[in-house]
């Protein structure tokens, strides 16, 4: 028999999330595995009659909302969101995120910051005790990247952590380009004890455009696990 496998889990938590979505909500549509899958079920809601509005937090998801059906707008148009649905790289017990590995963070936390509610979606394997394993992406402008880097550095340790920061490369091994035309410096630190103290040491760098700490964003989440041989959903905070 086959077991529950990661799409499994994904599904289980998109199918929840999508049931939270009523008609004539202004929505966020986050990046990432998870997220796709919720764009696809929301797609299918849509073209059943939910009459909703979103903001994408990509070009990648712009591009598969579109193609869902979803009808979009930006934050021009609609300053306040109701409700963003995201993905996540590491959730804690605070409901604090480590987000980035798909390169979105800036646009996710515009994005999250202008909603009423923000739920992530993950598998239940996304929940830590302290935040750090999943390397911490900072995204970056490109000029002066070099003193940025070492400013991030001195950063890091100054906030008491340590590990490596290592530049993204992306297709061809060039550094890779965000959709806002900047670089990812991904941060290897293992564990974060103080993801306030390093986020404010972060901030204090110029060259740092944003982190993928969120703090305070996540009201509630969805996390998937696989119990008995099947998905099981859990629920933490304002779902």
């Amino acid at each position: 028999m086959r077991g529950v496998s990661g799409p499994d889990l994904r599904r289980a938590a998109a199918e929840r999330a999508v049931a939270l979505v009523r008609d004539g909500m202004r929505l966020g549509i986050g990046t990432g595995s998870t997220a796709n899958v919720f764009v696809e079920l929301l797609g299918a809601r849509v073209r059943a009659g939910l009459d909703v509005v979103g903001v994408p937090t990509s070009e990648a998801t712009r591009v598969a909302a579109e193609a869902a059906g979803i009808r979009l707008a930006t934050l021009d148009d609609l300053p306040e969101l109701d409700l963003t649905i995201d993905g996540a790289d590491e959730i804690d017990g605070a409901m604090r995120l480590i987000k980035g590995g798909g390169a979105a963070l800036l646009r996710e936390k515009i994005v999250a910051f202008a909603s009423r509610r923000m739920v992530v979606i993950a598998d239940a394997a996304k929940r830590v005790e302290t935040l750090g394993a999943f390397p911490l992406p900072i995204e970056v402008n490109p000029f002066g990247l070099g003193a940025t880097r070492r400013a991030v550095e001195a950063a890091v340790a100054a906030a008491g952590c340590t590990g490596r920061i290592v530049l993204r490369a992306g297709a061809g091994g060039a550094p890779l380009l965000t959709d806002g035309g900047h670089h990812i410096l991904d941060a290897h630190l293992g564990r974060i004890p103080d993801p306030e103290a390093l986020s404010a040491a972060l901030w204090a760098v110029p060259g740092v455009v944003e982190h993928g700490l969120f703090l305070g964003l996540a009201t509630g989440a969805i996390l998937a696990e696989a119990r008995d041989g099947a998905a099981h959903v859990i629920c933490l905070g304002a779902v």
